[in-house]
């Protein structure tokens, strides 16, 4: 215990507020450094909630920090691209994990939340430049008057990096449980020749399963997320799905007809079931 407050207010922990992909009213987020010297990590912190009975506090709280840090490892396992674990103090709500540094997916495309904001679309510009910094080829050799055209061929390679890692995170049996853009971080490689890599991070509402629902509902929760924030995003997301299928082989066809089925009734269960777990840990 001693350990963790020293950590936390040291004056080498500095608070992030709104560190992306990470604001969450349950948890406080830090960037700090176990030593001095040493590479940054992200602290997150589970604080103690008054307003909760104690033992049922610290319950809830060290099964969620424990069951992240699982996650987080068992994907590490599988080859997916997550941060990696750094230190667990599940008693104390305390997790740290490997600091990204990169961007995040949602700033990375069109954001339909921000054209609400300050009332214009995003520059094409701006794209450009965002994609270009990670050696992601926006196609040069399309006239860049043809505006859409440019977008959409960085942007698929993009989306193919996005369907790859929920891919291998499902072949896992990892449920994110909050799949959105925000949850997606962009880094360059070291490998001069290797192209940038996708980062799936924020696992605070993960859990195991096998059911072919779980895996539709996330998917299903990343359309939601794609159509609410993001415009025009239905080719966007079919790429995802189509290097998503490519990946997952022969586990892909039962769970595309759950989706073409539009089974709400299995979706809306799921979804509550999603909710209450949301719910116990608030």
């Amino acid at each position: 215990m001693a350990a963790t407050t020293r950590l936390l207010t040291s004056s080498v922990s500095e608070y992030l507020p709104t560190y992306s992909g990470s604001f969450d009213p349950r948890q406080k987020v830090y960037k700090g450094f176990l030593t001095p010297d040493s590479a940054p990590i992200l602290l997150k912190h589970r604080f103690k909630k008054g307003y909760r009975h104690a033992t049922l506090d610290t319950t809830l709280t060290k099964a969620r920090v424990a069951g992240e840090a699982r996650a987080l490892l068992k994907c590490l396992r599988a080859g997916v691209n997550v941060p990696g674990v750094r230190m667990v103090d599940a008693s104390e709500g305390l997790l740290g994990i490997e600091w990204i540094d990169g961007q995040s997916v949602k700033k990375l495309l069109p954001s339909g939340a921000q054209e609400e904001e300050e009332g214009d679309t995003p520059q094409v510009a701006d794209v450009e430049l965002s994609l270009e910094s990670f050696n992601i080829s926006i196609g040069e050799e399309v006239l860049v008057a043809n505006v859409k055209i440019v977008i959409e061929y960085g942007v698929d390679d993009l989306m193919q990096l996005i369907g790859t890692e929920l891919a291998k995170m499902h072949l896992a049996d990892i449920i994110h449980g909050d799949l959105t853009t925000s949850n997606m971080m962009l880094r360059r490689t070291s490998a001069e020749d290797a192209g940038p890599e996708l980062v799936l991070i924020d696992f605070g509402l993960s859990y195991h399963s096998t059911l072919i629902e779980d895996k539709a509902v996330d998917l299903y929760v990343l359309e939601r997320a794609f159509a609410s924030t993001h415009p025009d995003s239905e080719p966007m997301f079919t790429s995802v799905l189509a290097a998503y299928a490519k990946r997952m082989g022969k586990e892909w066809p039962v769970l595309r007809r759950r989706l073409d089925d539009g089974e709400m009734s299995i979706f809306s269960g799921r979804i509550m079931v999603l909710m209450a777990m949301v719910i116990s840990s608030s």
